[in-house]
């Protein structure tokens, strides 16, 4: 087969993966080599869609041997079939990289032969890049559930970062629609990676090679399986805890499959998607527990709300918080305030209390945090009442405006076939309003409101001499 069409199989396979993020290695180049993982990350192209698409991200192959029911490469699919070569993949990342197309390589695979023979694949392309080809970009690769641990070690010290999904939230749902793993194969090398990770941070060496320096992720399937968002949000507080990983990715169950255990849904879940990843940013850098975000009585998130929103609104007995006395973590805990502008609020006011027009210029969100605070012992001056129901109809009332707004925006592309079309109409748009302020005896007025301004900014005679001088 012709290594181009198995470059539009096996890249084409490998977009179900969401687990690509390439943010947290710092790999400098060596002399004579090519590229480098740094420690902001690479992602510089961005498709019409918005994702980032810096990466070469392809599978080693999608011939498998499990027959996952969800996934798409299962192996009583009846699809193409293809497999690269560790050279293969070697020659298409160098010359990728040296054409500018890519900065990086995302390696997955489907598990061909055994677990073993796809991870001595895997090891081998990485060694090509590292050691032949001299390459100190950053690369991704997936690590296969059952291989043994000596190629864990080997791929390892190779790659910036190993990831290993754990596809479903819990053990029965794995059993049900992915038979042949199961939970301890997923954990142990998940464990086992974790541990290699934290040895490698304590025991630091100049002549020993660091051990994944970028972390290890994982990624879960959402709505294939009738699992709640508490009991999928507490599995991702207990890896964080537990396994020390740097990223939990949900990806929305998309039916590609045909069974009867499979649900049928028109369109992934991608606001429930969307809502998981809003509370694992709230369990990584906003200390909340996940049992304080969700519980028994309420096991899934609001449809309408966010759950920093939600949770405020189930414990409006915690406020309003007065912004300028609250220590750093209670202000994490309002809706509207960040991490950087809660940092911000700390160091502003130690120099001046802080009124609604200064938060607004620290870059908080006003139109969510007015209902939850006081500023100098006074609430925000169009906020007459602190009722729950009443900040829970304004806030659900503003939810809708902005969702409104935003499905009528639509991102411009160069490389969308409406590009042209949305520019004249936008022109002509332009050009009937011109022509109806031309004949209402408007447009003359604009044009002399702007000339006036115009003039106005002009530099007069005696600021081009306090200029010169050095008094300007």
């Amino acid at each position: 087969m012709d290594i181009f069409e198995k470059l539009k199989i096996l890249a084409d396979s490998a977009k179900y993966d969401a687990s690509c993020s390439s943010s947290g290695s710092n790999r400098k180049n060596k002399n004579n080599g090519i590229g480098n993982g740094h420690v902001s990350g690479i992602c510089h192209s961005w498709g019409a869609d918005g994702r980032c698409i810096s990466l070469l991200k392809i599978l080693m192959t999608n011939s498998c041997m499990y027959d996952c029911k969800y996934c798409i490469n299962r192996a009583t699919n009846s699809i193409k079939r293809a497999t690269f070569t560790p050279r293969e993949i070697a020659d298409l990342t160098i010359n990728f990289y040296k054409r500018n197309y890519i900065e990086g390589l995302f390696l997955s695979s489907a598990v061909i032969k055994s677990p073993d023979y796809t991870m001595e694949m895997l090891v081998q392309t990485a060694t090509i890049l590292r050691n032949e080809y001299n390459f100190n970009g950053y690369i991704h690769c997936k690590t296969i559930p059952g291989c043994s641990k000596e190629l864990i070690d080997k791929l390892g010290t190779l790659v910036d970062r190993m990831s290993i999904n754990i596809e479903l939230p819990s053990n029965d749902s794995l059993k049900l629609l992915a038979p042949q793993k199961e939970k301890t194969g997923i954990l142990k090398p998940m464990n086992y990676i974790s541990n290699n990770i934290q040895t490698n941070k304590i025991i630091k060496s100049k002549f020993k090679p660091k051990f994944v320096p970028a972390g290890q992720t994982t990624q879960m399937i959402i709505g294939a399986t009738p699992e709640s968002d508490l009991k999928i949000l507490k599995l991702s507080e207990g890896l964080y805890q537990k396994l020390k990983l740097k990223r939990v990715y949900y990806s929305a169950y998309i039916s590609v499959n045909n069974d009867r255990n499979l649900p049928t849904l028109e369109t992934p879940p991608l606001l429930r998607e969307n809502r998981l990843y809003q509370a694992d940013w709230l369990l990584r850098f906003y200390g909340f527990k996940a049992d304080e975000l969700l519980d028994e009585s309420h096991p899934n998130f609001n449809h309408i709300l966010d759950p920093k929103c939600d949770w405020a609104l189930r414990h409006i007995d915690k406020f309003p918080i007065e912004k300028n006395t609250a220590d750093y973590f209670t202000l994490l805990r309002i809706p509207g305030i960040g991490v950087i502008s809660a940092k911000k609020i700390i160091r502003a006011r130690r120099t001046f209390l802080l009124d609604f027009e200064a938060l607004k210029k620290l870059g908080v969100v006003l139109k969510r945090a007015k209902y939850f605070i006081t500023c100098k012992g006074k609430y925000f001056d169009k906020v007459y009442k602190f009722n729950q129901n009443f900040i829970e109809t304004n806030l659900v009332y503003q939810e809708k405006v902005d969702n409104n707004r935003k499905l009528n925006y639509e991102q411009l592309s160069l490389f969308s076939n409406n590009f042209s079309s949305s520019i004249y109409e936008t022109l002509d748009k332009n050009n009937n309003y011109k022509n109806s302020l031309i004949n209402n005896n408007l447009y003359n007025i604009a044009t002399n409101e702007k000339n006036l301004l115009f003039n106005k900014l002009q530099p007069t005679k005696e600021d081009k001499i306090k200029c010169l001088t050095g008094n300007l």
